[in-house]
């Protein structure tokens, strides 16, 4: 429930009243400031409440912006101030302190120290005309506007790859309305993206000509409900917590439950083994965003936080072929989604997967070669909170923790990689049963402790979460495909897609700026390097269909930890009205 404080005398003509009773407030007239101070006490504190100017002339979707927006405890628009809960006493002492005028309400609370967030209107109307010859030119402005079609074209995201800005949102944005006129919540269009891939996912699975092509067009048509979703988010700015957290977390389910489906589906339809491809697949794509958050948290808030390279990178976003070229080249989730329905439509899933791995693989060597240049050629000085960030993104376990407390060294992407290349390599050229991929993992788990004895401040030590990674996850790859009995790859599969899920939720908390999962939990797990440590000895110690079981077992126990605490921790989030989050970051 809202409220709005309508302060002065009504204008006659005016439209401001069903406006605000069409954004849902509860619409009460203050025609002089003590009205307005007593309606403004009135109002239960837990409500939204936003003071506006009789007099003022505007969109209604200038309105809508300016005091509906969740993710703001404070925003205004030219006549008009709102305020969500947390910002309700600041909101009071301003009224007290200047009086009612919205403008003058806005800048004080601003000076008090309250982030007032001010959108951008574009075309959109929103003033207080000072006479009537203002009034009638403020309404001819209105008239010749069509907020309409500006809400439709605002609901598209700024930045967004060429398959999904040329190819979905221009038919997307229409259904995000029909889903806004019925109702429909983002959160609701978000799980129907969910079934209609695990549906894609189904079909793949049957190994039929006709699944696949099924399975390709299905997996579409879930992009297509996962764009409308955030659009239909910005659309009627029914952003939430809990929404982005769903947004983010069944982006990633739909396509590893759809890389499994295709690996069921060529054993169904030739008994071709893919799970090996799947599970690559898996680990290149994590990695890749793995590089992408520990990049952007360690240099978002940097101090001199410039390059030549980064310098280059803008000349060339000034040329329009460059933009979408590079856009493409990192393979976005719509060219990403694209290309795996085309191929496992017209192809088999051994192809798809080889085309995916070539492309992924080529998209990470340009992303990641370019940021390394910057990194190196800019200077940057890393704050304390993207230290901690990376600390956190790392997921170091009990093992590195007391070494990193016992040993000091520099050098920490040089140390974390000597250590993932040697239990990765020790893994694969030793024959299953053997002891020496433990002595490599103890040495991985050495080098991960003393890859973050320090602070990760350093120019390229925002490569050490995405190394460490690599490292644990390409080990149970490895050790599962040594050991070369049927379900040891699938298991493998599980146990990594459960232990990603932890990495992506830590992902979505800082975003959220909610802090990192909790102590006990990243314990309880055992860390990167207690897990990869573990996975190895029960390779020595167990036969291979042991193994086989040892690691189904772990993938659930992990899986199941993992999963109750996000949910409690993002359940709580919501019922506790944490500030809304909407992230309009690089296309997934």
């Amino acid at each position: 429930m809202s409220t709005a404080i309508v302060t002065g005398s009504p204008v006659p003509g005016s439209s401001l009243e069903g406006d605000l009773r069409e954004l849902g407030f509860d619409v009460r007239f203050a025609p002089d400031p003590a009205d307005a101070e007593a309606a403004l006490a009135a109002v239960p504190g837990e409500q939204r409440v936003a003071v506006v100017d009789a007099g003022f002339v505007g969109h209604v979707h200038a309105l809508r912006l300016g005091l509906t927006d969740p993710r703001f405890p404070a925003s205004a628009i030219p006549g008009a101030v709102a305020a969500q809960p947390a910002a309700r006493q600041a909101l009071t002492r301003a009224v007290a302190r200047t009086g009612v005028d919205p403008d003058v309400v806005a800048k004080s609370l601003e000076a008090d120290g309250t982030d007032v967030h001010h959108p951008e209107l574009g075309e959109l109307v929103a003033a207080v005309p000072a006479d009537p010859q203002a009034r009638n030119e403020a309404r001819q402005a209105l008239a010749s506007v069509d907020d309409e079609a500006i809400r439709l074209r605002t609901a598209v995201k700024a930045r967004d790859g060429f398959f999904t800005t040329y190819c979905i949102s221009p038919y997307s944005r229409y259904i995000a309305r029909w889903c806004a006129r019925r109702g429909l919540t983002p959160n609701q269009v978000t799980t129907a993206s969910l079934l209609v891939a695990l549906i894609a996912a189904g079909c793949a699975a049957t190994g039929t000509r006709g699944g696949f092509v099924a399975a390709g067009v299905l997996l579409l048509a879930s992009f297509v409900l996962d764009c409308t979703d955030g659009q239909l988010a910005r659309y009627s700015l029914q952003y939430s917590t809990m929404g982005a957290w769903l947004d983010a977390t069944f982006d990633r389910a739909k396509e590893y439950a759809y890389y499994a489906g295709l690996a069921l589906g060529a054993a169904n339809a030739s008994g071709d083994d893919v799970w090996a491809l799947a599970l690559g697949a898996m680990v290149l794509q994590t990695g890749r965003h793995v590089i992408d958050f520990s990049f952007n948290e360690a240099n978002h808030d940097a101090e001199a936080n410039t390059s030549p390279t980064a310098s280059l990178s803008g000349k060339l976003d000034s040329v329009g072929w460059t933009v979408w070229a590079r856009r493409m080249i990192v393979l976005p989730i719509g060219e990403r989604w694209a290309l795996i329905a085309l191929f496992t439509a017209l192809t088999t899933p051994r192809i798809t997967f080889y085309m995916l791995l070539i492309g992924c693989a080529l998209a990470a060597c340009y992303t990641t070669a370019g940021r390394v240049l910057r990194s190196l050629t800019r200077r940057a000085r890393r704050t304390d909170r993207a230290a901690a960030a990376l600390g956190d993104l790392a997921d170091s376990g009990p093992i590195a923790e007391v070494l990193a407390k016992a040993l000091k060294t520099k050098s920490a992407p040089v140390l974390a990689a000597v250590g993932a290349v040697a239990v990765v390599a020790v893994s694969a050229l030793t024959d299953f049963g053997s002891v020496w991929p433990i002595v490599a993992a103890a040495v991985y788990c050495v080098t991960s402790g003393l890859a973050v004895s320090r602070p990760l401040k350093g120019a390229l030590d925002w490569l050490v979460p995405p190394i460490f990674r690599a490292g644990e996850y390409l080990t149970i790859l490895v050790l599962a495909a040594r050991a070369d009995v049927q379900g040891a790859l699938p298991a493998a599969f599980g146990l990594v897609a459960a232990v990603a899920y932890h990495h992506y939720d830590t992902v979505y908390r800082i975003r959220g700026n909610a802090g990192s999962p909790p102590h006990w939990l990243v314990r309880a797990i055992g860390g990167h390097e207690g897990r990869t440590l573990v996975v190895t000895v029960l390779a020595a110690l167990l036969t291979p269909t042991d193994f086989t079981l040892a690691l189904t077992v772990l993938a659930v126990a992990v899986a199941l930890v993992v999963l109750a605490e996000s949910i409690r921790f993002w359940v709580a989030s919501a019922q506790r009205g944490e500030p809304a989050v909407h992230d309009e970051g690089e296309p997934a």
